[in-house]
């Protein structure tokens, strides 16, 4: 039975008719000004017609300095950014649909930026692996500048002003993007972060700035705004990353994180539903305090953050996505893939109506429009 993805929650200030969200998916479809298009009208305005409670967009540059990561991808920057986001959200809202704007801030991994010939990241190390080509990108990417104090408040500053200008165009929500190797994660992980200051060393100094951006967005939008962070392990260029202090690092990071309150905590892993530390992974035993490495992130993250959770990863079955919220591990799940293949899954489910298979050689071909690389992270080898 799957009945529990149809039922309504509020998150924040946002009620939900059901539980399925569309998981943000980078498409780099804007113009090269970082504009919303008229295909992206249709394509978000299309989940809402198919029945999903929810739309996370792809992800936003919210500076004009160092946080786009693509050619033609989005922002939310200046007033033409902003009006062209309106129409998209205004084609979700007609659809009877809800839509979520992820704030993104690549850092390191940046590898298209017409703002700047340069990168900033935590610390001066080379990111693992290389360019996306279905991204624009080729071969390694450039070793980035260690940010300085200025760089930071910037950092802060933009996700600030960028969900300002989210609620004025209409958008329901703003989630911040930690995840996926982008810059809040490049701060959060211990190999990219090499700082010796108050965001650098410890687990506790390395999350800090994930919190100081969380209440900074909230101080800008008010409590009546729904603000959410995504936290992933892996990365775009690091598929198989895990924390090294594992149960007791996530402790530590959801226990922060859920200091500042967001409205909700995303996570994502390759498959929402396995142990986040499977036993022999991590270079730290778990400390007997804590279970024996059995808990997936999304329940790591109920259980320390103490704020409403989704979860992603591999969960566009069913029968996957009802199991982990029948046993609370989650409150609600995004899919990617699955949505892709049948933009109205959420009513198919409802119906019981079989669901198109996801063929990925439609959509990550070089020319493809629709690119689902970080929606659920792809142990593909390079």
């Amino acid at each position: 039975m799957t009945d529990n993805l149809f039922t309504s929650m509020t998150i924040g200030g946002l009620t939900l008719d059901n539980r399925v969200g569309v998981a943000p998916m980078t498409r780099t479809s804007a113009t090269p000004e970082g504009l919303a298009t008229e295909a992206m009208i249709s394509y978000y305005a299309s989940f809402a017609h198919g029945g999903f409670g929810f739309i996370i967009t792809e992800g936003i540059y919210p500076d004009d300095k160092f946080s786009q990561g693509y050619l033609n991808q989005p922002g939310l920057v200046t007033n033409e950014h902003v009006q062209s986001w309106r129409r998209v959200v205004e084609a979700v809202h007609q659809e009877g649909g809800k839509i979520i704007a992820q704030l993104m801030h690549a850092g390191a991994l940046s590898q298209g930026n017409r703002f700047a010939d340069t990168t900033i990241a935590p610390s001066a190390v080379l990111p693992k692996g290389e360019q996306m080509e279905f991204y624009g990108g080729k071969g390694p990417f450039r070793e980035p500048r260690e940010a300085t104090k200025e760089d930071i408040q910037q950092m802060i500053t933009g996700f600030a002003q960028a969900a300002k200008r989210a609620m004025s165009a209409g958008f329901d929500g703003v989630e911040i993007h930690g995840a996926n190797g982008y810059v809040l994660d490049q701060f959060l992980t211990d190999y990219t972060n090499r700082r010796l200051d108050e965001y650098g060393g410890s687990t506790e100094n390395r999350v800090r700035l994930l919190v100081e951006v969380i209440n900074a967005v909230k101080e800008a939008v008010g409590d009546k705004f729904t603000v959410g962070i995504r936290i992933s392990q892996g990365k775009v260029n690091d598929y198989t990353h895990k924390w090294a202090g594992r149960e007791k690092e996530a402790a530590i990071i959801f226990g922060q994180i859920g200091t500042a309150k967001p409205d909700y905590i995303h996570v994502t892993e390759y498959e929402a539903w396995q142990p986040a530390f499977p036993e022999g992974e991590g270079t730290h035993a778990t400390d007997p305090a804590f279970e024996k490495g059995q808990s997936s992130l999304a329940a790591l993250a109920k259980r320390y953050g103490g704020v409403p959770v989704m979860a992603n990863g591999k969960l566009d079955n069913p029968d996957s996505a009802s199991t982990i919220l029948a046993k609370g591990e989650a409150d609600l799940i995004t899919i990617g893939k699955g949505a892709l293949a049948n933009h109205d899954w959420v009513n198919k489910v409802k119906h019981n109506q079989p669901l198109a298979v996801f063929q990925p050689d439609k959509i990550l071909s070089p020319d493809a429009t629709i690119k689902p690389f970080e929606t659920e992270l792809v142990r593909t080898p390079k």
